[in-house]
């Protein structure tokens, strides 16, 4: 067990701590919420230090960013660099104000980027309810979701920092004395990336492949099919089974292959019992059924969180209609693909 999972198992927060990759893991805390913390990684280089995922924008974050870099012997003055994994704010959070501070450049997938733009554009409370509302999510609920979240949403999904760099595919991070090679792993958002250290054997994997939990899939705003996407980035990662894992959340492990297997067989399983649920209810909308799957609580008690829920129900639903398990009749309601005639 190593320093990490143990104070994971502690329910504390762990330490400062420089890997033997010579990566430098600083834990920054998400104040009230289970995650607790952002594993943010300093890479040093030639020129200074490479920042990924600065973390969550509080002043408790910021102090600890900052106590992670005199650790490492280095102030905010030393970052050249910051690469976001993605643009969620519990890991873009802090990078407007750790780029103000140092004046380095900021690096995403153009694809996350252009979440941001679309972001930067929209009402995003108003956006949330219009997409619950093409859920089928009832009204009363929108409301209800929007009083307890949606401040949550204006707050923390506010303008966040542009990107001075793009990286593609394959790419390599613009950073001198450390070749960090771009994975693009879509699903959890669709310009989610990871990085690879081929000489260090290490994957750094943001929220893509976490040792304990399944990072949420959900249908974006922007459609598409995010499972579909998420299901081909963990076997394009499982190539990289020599590697060490270093997750964005929880603590670092080996073993991504079989990590990567088990993701692959959770989804398979949870598809199962959707189409199942579908065929026993009936013809159920996108609500009604999220309300009938299992979850880790009651229905009852999740509370906001079931937008995320919602959400993740609608990405396995996407699959399973790509796949012709399921079907929507005329009501847009769900049927199983069997009873569906062609054309629907």
């Amino acid at each position: 067990m190593n320093v990490q999972q143990a104070a994971w198992r502690a329910r504390t927060l762990p330490p400062v701590e420089k890997l033997p990759s010579g990566l430098i893991s600083v834990p920054v805390p998400i104040p009230d919420n289970p995650l607790r913390y952002t594993l943010t990684y300093l890479v040093p280089g030639d020129d200074g230090l490479l920042v990924v995922d600065p973390g969550w924008n509080s002043d408790l974050g910021w102090t600890a960013l900052q106590a992670g870099l005199a650790t490492a012997g280095a102030t905010t003055a030393d970052v050249t660099g910051i690469v976001v994994t993605h643009v969620h704010p519990d890991h873009h959070g802090l990078t407007g104000r750790l780029r103000d501070a140092s004046g380095a450049w900021v690096a995403m997938h153009p694809a996350e980027r252009a979440t941001l733009v679309r972001d930067r554009d929209a009402d995003p409370s108003r956006a949330l309810g219009n997409w619950l509302r093409a859920l089928h999510v009832p009204e009363e609920e929108v409301a209800g979701l929007l009083g307890t979240f949606g401040a949550d949403v204006d707050r923390h999904f506010a303008p966040l920092a542009d990107a001075d760099v793009l990286l593609e595919d394959d790419d390599l991070v613009p950073f001198h004395g450390r070749r960090l090679r771009v994975v693009w792993t879509p699903g959890h958002t669709p310009g989610h990336i990871c990085l690879l250290d081929t000489d260090a054997r290490v994957l750094l994997t943001g929220d893509h492949l976490l040792p304990r939990i399944s990072p949420n899939i959900g249908l974006q705003l922007s459609g598409d099919d995010p499972l579909g996407r998420y299901l081909d980035s963990l076997g394009k990662v499982a190539a990289h089974d020599g590697c060490e894992a270093l997750p964005a959340h929880e603590y670092r492990f080996d073993g991504i292959a079989a990590r990567a297997a088990e993701l692959t067989g959770h989804h398979r399983q949870r598809c199962a019992e959707i189409a199942a649920c579908v065929e026993r209810l009936g013809s159920p909308t996108i609500w009604e059924l999220t309300a009938a799957l299992t979850w880790s609580r009651p229905w009852e008690q999740i509370g906001p969180m079931r937008v995320a829920a919602v959400a993740e129900t609608a990405a396995h639903v996407e699959l399973l209609i790509r796949s012709g398990e399921l079907a929507r009749d005329e009501s847009a309601r769900l049927v199983s693909g069997a009873l569906c005639g062609p054309g629907h």
